[in-house]
């Protein structure tokens, strides 16, 4: 096993075209990390440098304390899994684990052992005879993995290794790797355009914009105190409502005030205000979307809206409403909680209220886009 560190990496395309940007990190053994971002971000770029795929066009790539920017892929003791599996069609998925121990000169007593002990935790066993078109895009997914697993590398690297499967089995083999994670004990690199993977997946996450890196934390840090607008904008689903307003100090207290309604800042956002002595300001206000709820309109906390759109999910409703100042949010329900009455009255062009508690808000600097409480 193995710890990573990354100081100061940058790539370089061409002149001027700055894919990777002052990229500084320390992953520790044993850790799993994903790296997260829309496309283009420089999540994949990132991965390759480590691997050795990628040139360093600036700082270094250390591997168990050892700089590897001049060393060769097969020199750095590390595994990889592509998105596209890459499987030699004309080999056994037998034969497909074990070629890099092949090419390694491994005793063909110990290939055997790594290779259907990898498959037996994989669940693929009974495939190991199968060449790769007669398997399903998971089946093909787990001979990738157990490829990399058998070359018992120091790090395991995975670049959107879900993203060709459909919902149903990207969710299954979400699991597994959970699972595998526990059983194989090293240390993980995983990118992913999809939150919900980072989320589910990631000891910390490393979300990333244009080359640089906006955030690093837990998948609590990052849904419960995002630095800026963008990250509050890319964790969650559906995203952070946010929209402009006025923050308010009175009397020793915290007030917003958007489109008319007057709701009081209260818990922990509300000593930390106190303690900045932030004043009274302009503000972008971040409210997620399952904290917002029902109202009643004669509460001054009320927000009124009409319905655009109700999504039905099954456990919970997703209402598109336009409020009377003209934005766009979107409100998560439960429908459990809703009466026949309430679930007929929330269909498109009606009028509803909504309103959200005073812990929950998210304060961003209008100018910066930054947290002021971050």
């Amino acid at each position: 096993m193995a710890s990573v560190k990354l100081t100061n990496v940058k790539k370089i395309y061409g002149k001027d075209t700055v894919a990777v940007n002052d990229f500084n990190l320390d992953i520790a053994d044993k850790e799993f990390i994903v790296f997260v971002g829309p496309s283009g971000c420089g999540k994949s770029t990132t991965l390759r440098m480590i691997a050795g795929l990628e040139e360093i066009s600036e700082g270094t790539v250390e591997i168990d304390g050892v700089v590897v920017n001049d060393l060769q892929p097969r020199d750095r003791d590390i595994a990889m899994v592509f998105q596209n599996y890459a499987l030699y069609p004309h080999l056994s998925v037998f034969e497909n684990m074990a070629f890099s121990l092949r090419l390694k000169k491994v005793p063909q007593d110990e290939v055997y052992a790594r290779v259907t002990n990898a498959a037996e935790i994989l669940g693929i066993t009974e495939y190991l005879t199968r060449k790769p078109r007669a398997l399903s895009g998971g089946q093909r997914q787990r001979v990738a993995i157990g490829r990399a697993m058998v070359r018992d590398s120091k790090v395991f690297l995975m670049d959107e290794p879900l993203s060709n499967l459909d919902a149903k089995l990207r969710n299954q083999m979400r699991a597994e790797i959970i699972l595998l994670r526990k059983k194989i004990d090293t240390t993980f690199i995983y990118v992913t355009h999809d939150q919900t993977e980072a989320m589910t997946l990631g000891d910390r996450i490393v979300i990333m914009k244009d080359g640089f890196i906006q955030q690093v934390g837990t998948p609590t840090q990052v849904f419960d105190m995002p630095h800026n607008l963008f990250v509050a904008e890319f964790i969650g689903a559906p995203k952070m409502n946010t929209f402009k307003t006025r923050l308010v100090r009175e009397g020793g207290k915290y007030y917003v005030t958007p489109y008319g309604a007057k709701i009081e800042v209260t818990g922990d956002k509300a000593t930390k205000l106190a303690e900045r002595y932030v004043d009274s300001r302009e503000i972008v206000l971040g409210v997620r979307p399952e904290h917002i709820t029902l109202a009643d309109k004669n509460d001054p906390a009320a927000i009124g809206c009409t319905i655009q759109v109700n999504e039905m999910m099954g456990s919970e409703l997703h209402l598109h409403v336009v409020v009377d100042g003209g934005d766009k949010l979107i409100v998560r329900i439960p429908t459990v909680s809703l009466t026949d009455e309430e679930r007929a009255r929330l269909v498109y062009g009606e009028k509803m209220y909504i309103t959200f508690e005073g812990k929950v808000m998210h304060f961003f600097n209008p100018e910066t886009e930054q947290n002021i409480l971050a």
